[in-house]
């Protein structure tokens, strides 16, 4: 008799598990434009590598940076863009934030398009071609921010630019809100954010960098899949601190300081963060699973048993995947003595963390202490702050994203996602539940490898699809 109800269960399983698996076949995309987007591709390249030539590398230490090549870029601007200062209003605010207004017809909520022109340090003897020389050759355009992010401060302003000259009027405001310190956590954006709630400025829609169109991310698809980061997640930098009596390294204690936080850090690395399989990535692997291979689509199809699968395989692997579904952990510095022969009286070392929306900073570090379970081993935050919120994508803002993605790139599936890194958008957490990060190109591995590396180039069609992108979007505000 037991035998027959196992066997019972088991074939309801199976049924289950089929008809959820053939019934799991893709969503509706957005409907694509057919609509020809003409404009001046060779003075949209030309804008950006004038923008690359000016060396707005931002340092932590601002004694080091180039106040001059900021000065530079923000006096090219009306020269690059002269409709747009004909037409919009334009204002700088502290911290190198610089705010443009452009009237719309009526009066509803605006949108705001975000970018940063500051970019990172070069190592320049390990670039085939000087960074800021904005090289062009055989179809690329070689230099420090083309992909991070001039690319998309070109094409919002070459976009604006070109319907103004067509007689073009939003329906209602569009503000462009750049900064020139995202990538030391500037003020800039903070700053514009702050003029936004004084002047009671509730916006419609947020869109930032984060996403692009990219090919072999998810498994079993293959088709190129238009990322939206709908969330991103926080960040902790947490330190761990444990101290001794010091003295000479010929007569060590069975436990020395470094051992003490070496032992700390296996159990925290032998014992990742729950996963979490909600929000972000749920509704990633709802929209990119259904295109997968008939093996995956019946695992992304009945996630309520097989979710163990995704958790082990991301555990194993690590990368991306891992990043999508809990909050990571990299140990990254590690200090002691100064002398090879002395036992330090203190150590320390610090994790870079990722947070999942589903944790936050306090919730992070209490778990840190319940693995370690040292009381010698003190944790505590440095820099952090909590995940995102999560925005909606069932709502006309996130449609008009993903009308232009889809317009821009036609035959990509777009999907929401979970961005891993941070932005300036996440300022915008309290002001708007519509903040979309997604960086209008289209990348190789390759390419998204050389982003804050070495050799930064992009092709001469993404200049312009960013440009082609900005356009179909602004059309719809």
């Amino acid at each position: 008799m037991l035998g027959y109800l196992i066997l019972a269960a088991l074939a309801l399983f199976i049924a289950v598990a089929a008809v959820r698996t053939a019934c799991f076949r893709p969503k509706p995309q957005p409907e694509i434009s057919q609509e020809e987007i003409a404009f001046d591709k060779d003075a949209a390249v030309d804008a950006l590598a004038r923008l690359v030539r000016c060396k707005t590398v931002s340092y932590n230490d601002h004694a080091m940076e180039d106040e001059g090549e900021f000065r530079k870029l923000i006096a090219l601007l009306p020269e690059l863009y002269p409709e747009v200062f004909r037409v919009c209003s334009f204002q700088q605010l502290p911290d190198r934030a610089l705010l443009f207004r452009w009237r719309g017809k009526g009066e509803g909520d605006p949108a705001v398009l975000m970018a940063h022109y500051d970019v990172v340090p070069v190592n320049e003897e390990k670039w085939e071609k000087p960074p800021f020389a904005a090289v062009i050759e055989d179809g690329v355009l070689w230099g420090r921010g083309t992909l991070d992010t001039k690319v998309t401060f070109n094409g919002v302003l070459s976009a604006a630019n070109y319907l103004i000259v067509t007689g073009f009027q939003p329906e209602n405001d569009v503000y462009f809100a750049f900064s020139g310190g995202e990538e030391v956590n500037g003020r800039g954006a903070v700053n514009i954010v702050n003029y936004f709630v004084e002047h009671g400025i509730h916006p419609a829609m947020v869109v930032d960098e984060g996403g692009a169109v990219v090919e072999n991310v998810f498994p079993g698809v293959k088709q190129p899949c238009g990322l939206i980061g709908i969330a991103e997640k926080g960040m902790l930098n947490a330190q761990y601190r444990t101290v001794s009596t010091g003295g000479h390294a010929s007569a060590p204690k069975p436990h020395t300081p470094v051992g003490v936080l070496a032992a700390a850090c296996k159990r925290v690395e032998d014992h990742p963060f729950k996963a979490h399989i909600q929000g972000p990535a749920s509704q990633m692997f709802d929209t990119l699973g259904r295109y997968s291979t008939l093996l995956y689509r019946v695992i992304f199809a009945n996630m309520w048993c097989f979710g163990w699968v995704i958790d082990l395989l991301a555990k194993k692997s690590g990368g991306e995947m891992n990043a999508l579904i809990r909050t990571t952990v990299a140990f990254t510095q590690m200090e002691g003595s100064s002398a090879r022969n002395v036992i330090p009286p203190e150590a320390k070392m610090v994790a870079n963390m990722r947070l999942n929306p589903s944790d936050t900073v306090s919730s992070a570090l209490e778990y840190l202490k319940k693995t370690v379970n040292d009381p010698s081993v003190e944790i505590t935050a440095l820099e952090s702050f909590d995940p995102s919120p999560v925005s909606e994508t069932d709502c006309p803002a996130w449609d008009k994203v993903a009308a232009a993605v889809a317009g821009t790139w036609p035959g990509c599936v777009v999907s929401p996602y979970l961005m891993v890194q941070c932005s300036d958008s996440r300022h915008y957490r309290d002001l708007s539940n519509h903040v979309y990060r997604f960086s209008a190109m289209d990348l190789s591995a390759e390419e998204r490898s050389t982003i804050h590396g070495n050799n930064e180039r992009i092709r001469l069609d993404t200049v312009a699809k960013a440009v082609e992108f900005y356009i179909r979007l602004m059309k719809k505000c």
